[in-house]
Protein backbone atom coordinates (compact mmCIF):
# COMPACT_ATOMS: atom_id res chain seq x y z
CA UNK A 1 0.00 0.00 0.00
CA UNK A 2 1.35 3.42 -0.87
CA UNK A 3 2.66 5.31 2.13
CA UNK A 4 0.19 8.09 2.72
CA UNK A 5 2.07 10.25 5.20
CA UNK A 6 5.49 11.76 4.66
CA UNK A 7 7.86 12.28 7.57
CA UNK A 8 8.29 15.94 8.44
CA UNK A 9 11.41 17.44 9.95
CA UNK A 10 11.56 17.22 13.76
CA UNK A 11 9.98 20.21 15.44
CA UNK A 12 11.94 22.41 17.81
CA UNK A 13 10.73 25.44 19.82
CA UNK A 14 13.78 27.34 18.60
CA UNK A 15 12.69 27.26 14.96
CA UNK A 16 11.66 30.64 13.56
CA UNK A 17 8.00 31.57 13.65
CA UNK A 18 6.01 33.30 10.94
CA UNK A 19 4.81 36.67 12.14
CA UNK A 20 1.15 37.48 12.39
CA UNK A 21 -0.39 34.38 10.83
CA UNK A 22 -4.14 34.88 11.01
CA UNK A 23 -6.40 32.12 12.31
CA UNK A 24 -10.16 32.25 12.11
CA UNK A 25 -13.19 30.04 12.56
CA UNK A 26 -14.23 28.25 9.40
CA UNK A 27 -17.69 28.82 7.96
CA UNK A 28 -19.88 27.05 5.48
CA UNK A 29 -18.06 28.94 2.69
CA UNK A 30 -14.87 27.06 3.64
CA UNK A 31 -16.40 23.60 3.28
CA UNK A 32 -14.97 22.71 -0.12
CA UNK A 33 -11.50 23.94 0.85
CA UNK A 34 -11.58 21.92 4.07
CA UNK A 35 -12.72 18.82 2.20
CA UNK A 36 -9.82 19.20 -0.23
CA UNK A 37 -7.37 19.68 2.64
CA UNK A 38 -8.64 16.55 4.40
CA UNK A 39 -8.60 14.53 1.18
CA UNK A 40 -4.86 15.14 0.80
CA UNK A 41 -4.39 12.50 3.50
CA UNK A 42 -7.62 10.52 3.99
CA UNK A 43 -6.19 8.28 6.71
CA UNK A 44 -4.63 10.94 8.92
CA UNK A 45 -7.61 13.30 8.46
CA UNK A 46 -10.47 10.83 8.81
CA UNK A 47 -11.75 12.51 11.99
CA UNK A 48 -12.58 15.80 10.26
CA UNK A 49 -13.54 14.08 6.99
CA UNK A 50 -16.05 12.07 8.99
CA UNK A 51 -17.60 15.29 10.29
CA UNK A 52 -17.86 16.64 6.75
CA UNK A 53 -19.47 13.42 5.55
CA UNK A 54 -22.05 13.54 8.32
CA UNK A 55 -22.84 17.27 8.32
CA UNK A 56 -21.70 18.61 4.95
CA UNK A 57 -20.23 21.82 6.31
CA UNK A 58 -17.08 23.23 7.88
CA UNK A 59 -19.29 25.22 10.24
CA UNK A 60 -19.74 23.10 13.36
CA UNK A 61 -23.07 23.64 15.10
CA UNK A 62 -24.76 22.17 18.13
CA UNK A 63 -21.68 20.49 19.63
CA UNK A 64 -19.79 23.36 21.21
CA UNK A 65 -16.84 22.63 18.90
CA UNK A 66 -15.47 24.63 16.00
CA UNK A 67 -12.98 24.22 13.17
CA UNK A 68 -10.36 26.92 12.81
CA UNK A 69 -7.92 27.46 9.96
CA UNK A 70 -4.98 29.43 8.64
CA UNK A 71 -4.90 30.97 5.17
CA UNK A 72 -2.24 31.77 2.59
CA UNK A 73 -1.77 35.28 1.23
CA UNK A 74 -4.12 34.50 -1.64
CA UNK A 75 -6.85 33.44 0.78
CA UNK A 76 -6.38 29.68 0.27
CA UNK A 77 -6.97 27.48 3.30
CA UNK A 78 -3.50 26.29 4.32
CA UNK A 79 -4.26 24.18 7.39
CA UNK A 80 -7.02 23.58 9.89
CA UNK A 81 -7.65 22.36 13.40
CA UNK A 82 -10.67 20.85 15.14
CA UNK A 83 -11.18 22.60 18.45
CA UNK A 84 -13.55 20.98 20.89
CA UNK A 85 -13.17 18.49 23.71
CA UNK A 86 -10.19 17.32 21.66
CA UNK A 87 -7.76 19.28 19.50
CA UNK A 88 -7.19 17.61 16.12
CA UNK A 89 -4.80 19.17 13.55
CA UNK A 90 -5.53 18.80 9.83
CA UNK A 91 -2.59 19.33 7.49
CA UNK A 92 -0.86 21.56 10.06
CA UNK A 93 2.84 22.21 9.40
CA UNK A 94 4.87 22.84 12.53
CA UNK A 95 5.37 26.48 11.52
CA UNK A 96 1.64 27.06 12.04
CA UNK A 97 1.62 25.71 15.59
CA UNK A 98 2.19 29.09 17.33
CA UNK A 99 -0.83 30.63 15.63
CA UNK A 100 -3.09 27.75 16.64
CA UNK A 101 -1.75 27.74 20.19
CA UNK A 102 -2.51 31.47 20.50
CA UNK A 103 -6.11 30.97 19.44
CA UNK A 104 -6.54 27.91 21.65
CA UNK A 105 -5.28 29.86 24.67
CA UNK A 106 -7.62 32.75 23.95
CA UNK A 107 -10.58 30.40 23.58
CA UNK A 108 -10.21 29.45 27.25
CA UNK A 109 -11.52 25.99 26.42
CA UNK A 110 -10.95 22.92 28.51
CA UNK A 111 -9.89 19.99 26.41
CA UNK A 112 -9.16 16.32 27.08
CA UNK A 113 -6.51 15.64 24.48
CA UNK A 114 -4.56 16.64 21.41
CA UNK A 115 -4.21 13.89 18.84
CA UNK A 116 -3.18 13.56 15.21
CA UNK A 117 0.00 13.52 13.13
CA UNK A 118 2.83 13.50 15.64
CA UNK A 119 4.78 16.57 14.49
CA UNK A 120 1.70 18.80 14.48
CA UNK A 121 0.16 17.49 17.71
CA UNK A 122 3.41 17.78 19.67
CA UNK A 123 4.22 21.21 18.24
CA UNK A 124 0.83 22.63 19.24
CA UNK A 125 1.21 21.16 22.73
CA UNK A 126 4.69 22.65 23.14
CA UNK A 127 3.48 26.07 22.00
CA UNK A 128 0.58 26.02 24.46
CA UNK A 129 3.25 26.00 27.19
CA UNK A 130 0.70 25.92 29.97
CA UNK A 131 -1.53 22.94 30.69
CA UNK A 132 0.30 20.02 32.26
CA UNK A 133 -0.14 16.76 30.39
CA UNK A 134 -1.19 13.63 32.25
CA UNK A 135 0.38 11.47 29.56
CA UNK A 136 2.22 12.11 26.29
CA UNK A 137 2.22 9.29 23.75
CA UNK A 138 4.72 10.51 21.21
CA UNK A 139 4.95 7.47 18.97
CA UNK A 140 1.69 5.85 17.88
CA UNK A 141 2.04 3.99 14.59
CA UNK A 142 -0.80 4.90 12.23
CA UNK A 143 -1.81 1.73 10.40
CA UNK A 144 -4.00 1.18 7.35
CA UNK A 145 -5.02 -1.51 4.90
CA UNK A 146 -7.07 -2.03 1.76
CA UNK A 147 -8.39 -5.30 0.43
CA UNK A 148 -9.36 -8.42 2.38
CA UNK A 149 -7.76 -9.28 5.73
CA UNK A 150 -4.94 -11.82 5.72
CA UNK A 151 -6.64 -14.06 8.32
CA UNK A 152 -10.18 -15.48 8.45
CA UNK A 153 -12.78 -13.28 10.09
CA UNK A 154 -14.43 -14.48 13.29
CA UNK A 155 -18.03 -15.29 12.29
CA UNK A 156 -19.22 -14.63 15.85
CA UNK A 157 -18.45 -10.90 15.56
CA UNK A 158 -21.55 -9.01 14.51
CA UNK A 159 -23.05 -5.55 14.35
CA UNK A 160 -24.51 -4.72 17.74
CA UNK A 161 -27.99 -3.35 18.32
CA UNK A 162 -29.46 -1.17 21.02
CA UNK A 163 -30.69 -4.38 22.67
CA UNK A 164 -27.00 -5.12 23.32
CA UNK A 165 -26.33 -1.81 25.05
CA UNK A 166 -26.34 -3.20 28.61
CA UNK A 167 -23.58 -5.64 27.66
CA UNK A 168 -21.61 -3.36 25.33
CA UNK A 169 -21.47 -0.28 27.56
CA UNK A 170 -19.56 -1.93 30.45
CA UNK A 171 -17.07 -3.40 27.96
CA UNK A 172 -16.52 0.08 26.48
CA UNK A 173 -15.94 1.51 29.95
CA UNK A 174 -13.46 -1.26 30.79
CA UNK A 175 -11.54 -0.70 27.59
CA UNK A 176 -11.40 3.07 28.18
CA UNK A 177 -10.16 2.61 31.75
CA UNK A 178 -7.39 0.26 30.59
CA UNK A 179 -6.30 2.53 27.75
CA UNK A 180 -6.59 5.98 29.31
CA UNK A 181 -6.30 5.31 33.03
CA UNK A 182 -9.54 6.68 34.39
CA UNK A 183 -13.25 5.96 34.07
CA UNK A 184 -15.13 7.83 31.33
CA UNK A 185 -18.23 7.85 33.54
CA UNK A 186 -16.59 9.03 36.77
CA UNK A 187 -18.01 12.55 36.43
CA UNK A 188 -21.35 11.44 35.02
CA UNK A 189 -22.31 8.81 32.49
CA UNK A 190 -24.78 10.64 30.24
CA UNK A 191 -22.36 11.95 27.60
CA UNK A 192 -20.30 8.77 27.36
CA UNK A 193 -23.29 6.45 27.18
CA UNK A 194 -24.89 8.75 24.60
CA UNK A 195 -21.82 8.26 22.42
CA UNK A 196 -21.97 4.47 22.84
CA UNK A 197 -25.62 4.48 21.81
CA UNK A 198 -24.82 6.70 18.83
CA UNK A 199 -22.15 4.28 17.58
CA UNK A 200 -24.58 1.38 17.95
CA UNK A 201 -27.37 3.25 16.15
CA UNK A 202 -25.01 4.12 13.27
CA UNK A 203 -24.01 0.49 12.82
CA UNK A 204 -20.44 1.29 13.88
CA UNK A 205 -20.29 -0.99 16.95
CA UNK A 206 -19.30 -4.66 16.68
CA UNK A 207 -18.91 -7.46 19.21
CA UNK A 208 -18.99 -11.16 19.92
CA UNK A 209 -20.69 -12.59 23.00
CA UNK A 210 -20.39 -15.65 25.23
CA UNK A 211 -23.23 -17.94 26.26
CA UNK A 212 -24.08 -15.64 29.17
CA UNK A 213 -24.43 -12.66 26.86
CA UNK A 214 -21.25 -10.93 28.01
CA UNK A 215 -18.98 -9.25 25.47
CA UNK A 216 -15.93 -11.35 24.58
CA UNK A 217 -14.49 -9.11 21.85
CA UNK A 218 -15.56 -5.65 20.72
CA UNK A 219 -14.49 -2.64 18.67
CA UNK A 220 -16.05 0.39 17.03
CA UNK A 221 -15.55 2.63 14.04
CA UNK A 222 -14.84 5.96 15.66
CA UNK A 223 -14.74 7.90 12.38
CA UNK A 224 -16.06 7.06 8.93
CA UNK A 225 -15.61 9.02 5.70
CA UNK A 226 -16.25 7.91 2.11
CA UNK A 227 -12.51 7.21 1.72
CA UNK A 228 -11.51 5.71 5.05
CA UNK A 229 -12.65 4.55 8.46
CA UNK A 230 -10.82 4.35 11.76
CA UNK A 231 -11.17 1.48 14.20
CA UNK A 232 -11.16 2.31 17.89
CA UNK A 233 -11.71 0.54 21.18
CA UNK A 234 -10.43 -2.93 20.30
CA UNK A 235 -10.91 -5.00 23.47
CA UNK A 236 -10.86 -8.64 24.51
CA UNK A 237 -12.35 -9.70 27.83
CA UNK A 238 -9.42 -10.42 30.17
CA UNK A 239 -10.58 -13.99 30.83
CA UNK A 240 -10.32 -14.73 27.08
CA UNK A 241 -6.98 -13.10 26.35
CA UNK A 242 -4.28 -15.31 24.92
CA UNK A 243 -6.79 -17.26 22.83
CA UNK A 244 -6.03 -15.40 19.59
CA UNK A 245 -9.47 -13.78 19.44
CA UNK A 246 -8.06 -10.40 18.40
CA UNK A 247 -6.87 -11.75 15.02
CA UNK A 248 -10.21 -13.02 13.77
CA UNK A 249 -12.09 -10.31 15.58
CA UNK A 250 -10.11 -7.50 13.97
CA UNK A 251 -10.43 -9.21 10.58
CA UNK A 252 -14.19 -9.20 11.07
CA UNK A 253 -14.11 -5.48 11.88
CA UNK A 254 -12.09 -4.84 8.71
CA UNK A 255 -14.71 -6.63 6.61
CA UNK A 256 -17.49 -4.67 8.30
CA UNK A 257 -15.62 -1.38 7.91
CA UNK A 258 -15.08 -1.95 4.20
CA UNK A 259 -18.83 -1.76 3.72
CA UNK A 260 -18.42 1.95 4.47
CA UNK A 261 -15.04 2.85 2.96
CA UNK A 262 -12.19 1.05 1.15
CA UNK A 263 -9.37 2.02 3.54
CA UNK A 264 -9.46 0.81 7.14
CA UNK A 265 -7.15 2.43 9.67
CA UNK A 266 -6.25 2.58 13.33
CA UNK A 267 -3.43 3.83 15.51
CA UNK A 268 -1.75 1.99 18.36
CA UNK A 269 0.76 2.76 21.11
CA UNK A 270 4.30 1.88 20.05
CA UNK A 271 4.87 -0.11 23.26
CA UNK A 272 1.84 -2.36 22.69
CA UNK A 273 3.87 -5.03 20.92
CA UNK A 274 1.18 -7.73 21.11
CA UNK A 275 -1.41 -5.52 19.47
CA UNK A 276 1.02 -4.38 16.80
CA UNK A 277 1.90 -7.98 15.98
CA UNK A 278 -1.78 -8.87 15.80
CA UNK A 279 -2.55 -6.00 13.43
CA UNK A 280 0.39 -6.95 11.19
CA UNK A 281 -0.97 -10.47 11.03
CA UNK A 282 -4.36 -9.17 9.92
CA UNK A 283 -2.70 -7.15 7.14
CA UNK A 284 -2.21 -3.61 8.45
CA UNK A 285 0.87 -1.60 7.41
CA UNK A 286 2.25 1.54 9.00
CA UNK A 287 1.53 4.66 6.95
CA UNK A 288 2.47 7.35 9.44
CA UNK A 289 2.86 8.27 13.10
CA UNK A 290 0.34 9.86 15.43
CA UNK A 291 0.84 11.34 18.87
CA UNK A 292 -1.66 11.85 21.68
CA UNK A 293 -1.37 14.27 24.58
CA UNK A 294 -3.80 13.49 27.42
CA UNK A 295 -4.81 16.11 29.97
Amino acid sequence: MEKILSKAAPWSPSRSRPAGRAVRRLTDDDTIALAELAAADPVANVFVASHLAAHGTAAVTGTGAEIIGTFDGDGRLASACWLGANIVPVGVPVAHAPAYADMIRHSRRRFASIFGPADAALAIFAELAGPAARDIRRDQPLLAMEGPPAVPADPQVRVTTLDDFDAVAPACVSMFEEEVGYSPVAGGSDNYYRRVRQLIAEGHSFASFDAQGEVVFKAELGAVSPAASQIQGVWVRPSHRGEGLSHGGTAAIVEQAQRFAPIVSLYVNDYNHKARASYRRVGFEQVGTFATVLF
